[in-house]
């Protein structure tokens, strides 16, 4: 596994390049796999607010695209008084690639907070809850 340092800075770069003309509120994610191997994603903006994209759904596409497995850590950064959580769609969209996740919130102050996927989405909805005769792949 990487530094955290090395997570977070990442994860500050690719924040740089999140497209937010409408919030302002850029922010960077990068997913972690066992291997060591990163999959970063930034906040995309659109005007139709609906069709936007949160960094750490751009970070799963991502991971998903480079074949990454095995996710053990997140981290998301952004500039803000304190760590910002995943929203729920990122949580349930984090929930369908891995049943545990170490997440690490950080603002660019250099707030840290630490908890998991488990924490921020408790009984998760998944595969499992689609009854039988539905494939999870």
């Amino acid at each position: 596994m990487l530094e955290l340092d090395e997570l977070v800075a990442r994860a500050s770069a690719v924040r740089e390049r999140a497209h937010a003309p409408y919030s302002g509120f850029r922010v960077g994610a990068v997913i972690e796999a066992s291997d060591g191997r990163t999959a970063v994603g930034c906040n995309v903006e659109n005007a139709s607010f609906g069709l936007g994209v949160c960094a750490e759904r751009a970070a799963v596409s991502a991971a998903v695209a480079a074949g990454l497995s095995e996710w053990k850590r997140l981290v998301v950064l952004v500039e803000a008084p304190q760590p910002v959580a995943p929203c729920g769609a990122c949580r349930q969209v984090l929930a369908e690639f891995c049943d545990e996740l170490e997440v690490v919130l950080v603002t660019t102050s250099g707030l840290r907070d630490v908890t998991s996927l488990s924490e921020l989405l408790p009984r998760r909805f998944g595969a499992g809850d689609l009854g039988e005769g539905r494939d999870a792949d």
